[in-house]
């Protein structure tokens, strides 16, 4: 019998085996692949995900390695001009930065006590069923293990199993996809480390690219339609020639060399996938105990860089809420944890939905449409309100972990 069972060994997961740890809560993660996932290259946290960070326990490892970020440039390649967006640290002097992915997710594991991650594990189904008069979950493998838990909380991504079996509905396609990579200077790129974001819009095309450190940059390309010929798991290489020669042919040639300049392992194309607002309001999050948290409960597109900082927000509200449970009753109660698992849920339903309304039309306004109105929208958008909406949303608290653990 396992206290909880955390699916996916992603930053959710991660993040949210961190936050009970703190508490004093062991939980078993289970990851499909054979290692830690590195898919994505890198990332930008915001003030808010610091702040996540900070409750964790692990902002300040990560903050030494990542310089802030300050300011960022959006150029029009049509018209070639150049808006400035200033990025101020939060009330508490949070700052936003980029980061490896793979270094946050190595961060957070090596926080957990050993042999809490269990790799080449695939779920297959979820059961639930009572026992001495208890609800318990019951977790089958594709290899014929069948796990037993008080909770099960789902942070298997997009497709995810455990929001399947909580009866939400699929995932929809935005109408846009993604390429991402990751650069290498070995003699250095030149660019502010960390400094500065340089983003390039037209007509439903959308670029990008950051310093992570002197010699390493992660850069972007989201488009209205894949690259022709290219599907997911397609040859890094035609992925990288698709970018330079057709899609970003015409923009500045500063983002076409880092393109150039790609690890072609890092490279990856991807359908930008988000999840109805109105399912995570009215949808079932909570059931038998079982809970999503991460991109299977929310995924959005990543116009506002929320994803992985909503992840993180999760993390720390699930650890709350299953750490003041525990305060009341000194241990984990079966009985009480549908009760914690359901004020989770409560409190993250508008954040989450917010969060991907908000992503959503912002990637609607930055690069759709070639009209007139649309370019002022657009110019509106970003000389007026972007700042302030990345300002209002990445100044939310999630809040901090009471506890203190017990675990080795």
């Amino acid at each position: 019998m396992e206290e909880v069972v955390i699916v996916g060994a992603g930053i959710a997961g991660l993040a949210t085996a961190v936050a009970l740890k703190k508490v004093g809560v062991r939980a078993l993660v289970l990851e499909r692949s054979e290692e830690l996932r590195t898919t994505g290259a890198a990332l930008g946290l915001f003030a808010n995900a610091w702040v996540a960070l900070d409750a964790l326990g692990v902002s300040d490892k990560l903050a030494a390695l990542y310089a802030p970020l300050k300011r960022g440039y959006i150029t029009d390649v049509k018209t070639k001009s150049i808006q400035e967006v200033h990025y101020p640290s939060n009330r508490n002097g949070a700052q936003p930065r980029a980061v490896h992915r793979k270094v946050l997710l190595e961060v957070l594991a090596e926080e957990l006590p050993p042999n809490s991650i269990r790799f080449s594990s695939k779920i297959t189904s979820i059961e639930t069923q009572v026992e001495h008069g208890l609800s318990i979950c019951i977790v089958m493998l594709d290899d014929g293990t069948i796990l037993k838990s008080k909770v099960v909380i789902g942070c298997d991504g997009v497709h995810s199993i455990v929001a399947r079996w909580l009866g939400l509905r699929a995932p929809v396609y935005s109408g846009r996809s993604a390429v991402r990579g990751m650069s290498v200077f070995p003699k250095g790129h030149g660019f502010d480390h960390g400094h500065a974001l340089q983003q390039f819009v037209d007509v439903g095309k959308r670029a990008g690219f950051i310093a992570l450190n002197d010699k390493e940059l992660y850069w972007y390309f989201v488009a209205t339609c894949p690259p022709k010929g290219v599907e997911k798991g397609a040859d890094p290489e035609i992925i990288q020639r698709k970018v330079m020669e057709n899609l970003a042919k015409d923009f500045p040639p500063v983002y076409l060399n880092v393109v150039k300049h790609s690890d072609l392992s890092s490279l990856t194309w991807a359908p930008l996938m988000f999840r109805y607002p109105w399912d995570i309001l009215f949808g079932n999050l909570v059931r038998s105990n079982v809970t999503v948290a991460g991109d299977a409960m929310h995924p959005m597109t990543p116009d506002l860089g929320q994803g992985g900082c909503s992840a993180l927000e999760d993390a720390v509200a699930l650890g709350r809420h299953l750490g003041d449970s525990i305060a009341k009753h000194s241990k984990l109660v079966t009985q009480d944890m549908g009760i914690a698992i359901e004020g989770y849920a409560k409190e993250r339903r508008w954040r989450v939905a917010t969060l991907i309304t908000a992503s959503y039309l912002s990637g609607w306004v930055q690069q759709d449409g070639s009209s007139r109105f649309m370019r002022f929208l657009r110019d509106i958008f970003y000389g007026l309100l972007l700042g302030r909406v990345v300002k209002g949303i990445t100044e939310y608290d999630c809040g901090k972990l009471h506890g203190v653990s017990s675990l080795p």
